[in-house]
């Protein structure tokens, strides 16, 4: 199997969907061909990213061709999946957090680097707050020791934005390595309008800049 050299390079995810268009999970060049190969792709979107060349045809003497866009939606069993969409809480990691939160420490309001944030908890695990999604802010080591074991509150500071659970979309884009601009306006029609998240991302690409 060989891919043309003039498209994406391996590594860029493709977006997959069920059929009715909702999001589901991010998949590698090689999971997007066996969807093809099985016949389980329903119908494109995006653009193309690969085109993957197989086998010589012996009695034709053509070569198989597989063109890979960057959003693929597949058929398969649904139900259910809406409702189990509703419900869901994704895990918590730094990562995401601190993806969702924009790399910004939301003390200080300044970008920081992965190494030099840290996870916050807004009421503290020793004041009886949890590892949630709703008590959990991206913090720089300064403003995070500065705090220490206190509440925002008995620490004189004050927190720059409402933290949040994200959506079972917003988590796909969060989890995203490199997000393209069709791929990510795709989500954007899946994310809350009245979530931050959709907020940033919109004004990322009406300017044409990545959000990362």
């Amino acid at each position: 199997m060989e891919t043309d050299p003039e498209r994406h390079d391996l590594s860029q995810q493709v977006l997959r969907t069920d059929v009715a268009g909702m999001p589901l999970e991010w998949i590698d060049y090689r999971e997007a061909v066996r969807l093809y190969h099985t016949e389980q792709v329903a119908y494109t979107c995006g653009t193309p990213l690969y085109q993957i060349f197989g086998g010589t045809n012996a009695l034709s003497g053509l070569r198989s061709t597989v063109e890979v866009n960057s959003i693929v939606a597949t058929i398969g069993r649904t139900h259910g999946i809406a409702e189990l969409r509703e419900r869901y809480t994704p895990p918590l990691n730094n990562k995401t957090l601190f993806r969702r939160d924009g790399y910004l420490c939301l003390y200080c309001g300044q970008h920081f680097m992965i190494r030099d944030l840290t996870r916050d908890h807004i009421r503290p695990l020793s004041q009886g707050g949890g590892d949630l999604w709703q008590n959990v802010v991206s913090a720089c080591r300064r403003c995070n020791n500065h705090k220490g074991g206190r509440t925002p509150e008995q620490a004189g500071m004050q927190l720059l934005a409402v933290p949040f659970t994200p959506t079972y979309a917003e988590y796909i884009y969060l989890k995203g390595r490199r997000v393209l601009a069709d791929q990510m306006e795709f989500l954007l029609a899946h994310i809350p309008r009245s979530s931050p998240l959709h907020q940033r991302l919109a004004s990322s690409l009406r300017a044409g800049a990545d959000p990362h």
